[in-house]
């Protein structure tokens, strides 16, 4: 039984979900938005919040945490640069989830998970 596991499996190995999410996350915080699908969105929210919680605070074990996770090391300088002004005064919530439907006559949804 999966009672209360905190990463949903995705249908995908856990090397490939990890990918997938390391992926997702360092495309969404380098273009601020990212098109996918509702699951994944969702997976994607948590692993997004802990990488700008990591970024808020700053520390050498922060910055080498996050350069372990993103795929691109000016990205993470950027980030932990503008991490304070942008989100300092808020506890959590940085990532937004936005139900988009892609076609009147397809039944699928696509969320959009935007960083602010």
């Amino acid at each position: 039984m999966r009672h209360q596991l905190r990463i949903p499996l995705l249908s995908k190995p856990a090397d490939q979900r990890r990918a997938l999410l390391r992926g997702l996350t360092t495309q969404l915080i380098r273009e601020g938005r990212v098109t996918t699908t509702k699951a994944r969105a969702k997976a994607l929210r948590n692993e997004a919040e802990r990488m700008i919680s990591l970024a808020k605070d700053g520390s050498l074990a922060s910055r080498r945490r996050a350069i372990g996770y993103i795929y691109d090391k000016k990205l993470v300088h950027s980030l932990f640069e503008k991490a304070n002004e942008r989100y300092g005064d808020r506890k959590g919530g940085y990532t937004l989830s936005l139900i988009h439907i892609s076609e009147p006559t397809r039944p699928e949804r696509i969320w959009y998970a935007g960083v602010g």
